[in-house]
């Protein structure tokens, strides 16, 4: 697996490539509505996974071998499939990315921002999202599903000090799923909490994508303005992440490579797989051998097929070898 993918278009960042700063799958949190699925690892503790020299040569290769059509790129950002803020060595790897004059963005859920070396390594970033989806306890173990060692008061009070000590581009966002914090009692208390935190962009979002409990769904239309209006209340600048992205993923020349390494941290839907097909000069016959040989899973949500790594089977056969 690359640590690095795309650029892929991005509702919030533009043209935005990736980092994978993390092994598939593990995290703070369990989320019931993650799109590529169950957490394979629950975990706090921060560590090395990656050195910074590997990120900062992957990102150098990865730009040369991109097509010139596919080459601007806004924002670098470090998302990968876990938790990012896990990675003991964050704040140096933003600062070694700068060589490349690319604005750097982190997306986070927020959860280990009680920790003061975890806000100073989000410091170093020019846009950061923090996650949240509830300011109650109850609705927060039933929709994160977080590690049991986490606790959710530091959380809210790491949010608060990240706020005031954090000079760029702040943005929260929430996930709003049907039925567990789409209240108007959980979005009064929601948009309350985050007016205090004076974010530059509060976005509000829906799934769109398989989740990882097949019972969560977004909320109807009304619910989804009943939010925004509730936000907007509040005089907070929002903005609903409810669209489709668009198709536009770049590509290497090298379909399978690019097919594993994007869905890996960003589902693709048949129509963006089948554009990426042409881009890289393949066929749909290699994308039947990726899902025949367990690769790629193929998933139908929301009247949609869509395609994501198989990232269970990946990190069974890694870790047979040291990371």
């Amino acid at each position: 697996m690359s640590l690095v993918f795309g650029p892929v278009p991005s509702r919030r960042l533009g043209r935005s490539l990736g980092i994978n700063n993390i092994p598939p799958k593990e995290c703070t949190y369990a989320c019931v509505y993650c799109q590529l699925g169950n957490t394979i690892k629950l975990g706090v503790e921060r560590k090395k996974f990656y050195s910074t020299e590997q990120i900062v040569t992957a990102v150098e290769s990865h730009l040369k071998n991109l097509k010139t059509e596919s080459n601007k790129i806004d924002y670098l950002t470090i998302v990968p499939d876990g938790e990012p803020t896990l990675d003991l060595f964050l704040g140096e790897k933003i600062r070694a990315l700068r060589k490349f004059n690319i604005k750097i963005a982190v997306i986070t859920n927020s959860s280990l921002l009680g920790d003061e070396k975890v806000r100073n390594d989000l410091c170093e970033a020019d846009w950061v999202s923090v996650k949240l989806d509830t300011v109650n306890e109850d609705t927060w173990h039933k929709i994160d599903r977080p590690h049991g060692n986490l606790e959710f008061r530091s959380i809210l009070k790491g949010l608060k000090l990240f706020s005031e000590e954090y000079d760029n581009f702040l943005a929260t966002e929430t996930m709003l799923v049907k039925g567990i914090n789409n209240s108007v009692e959980e979005l009064k208390s929601i948009a309350e909490f985050i007016k205090d935190l004076k974010p530059n962009k509060a976005y509000l979002s829906v799934p769109t994508r398989p989740p990882a409990e097949a019972d969560i769904f977004s909320p109807n239309e009304h619910r989804i303005n009943k939010a925004y209006q509730v936000f907007i209340a509040a005089e907070i600048d929002t903005e609903l992440i409810t669209g489709y992205e668009g198709n536009e993923f770049s590509a290497t020349g090298n379909l399978a490579e690019d097919l594993l390494n994007i869905t890996a941290v960003h589902p693709m839907r048949y129509d963006a797989v089948d554009k990426l097909v042409q881009k890289d000069g393949g066929a749909w016959t290699d994308v039947d051998y990726l899902v025949n040989s367990g690769k790629l899973i193929k998933s139908e949500y929301g009247g949609n097929t869509f395609y994501l790594r198989n990232l269970k089977e990946w990190r069974k056969k890694k870790l047979k070898t040291p990371l």
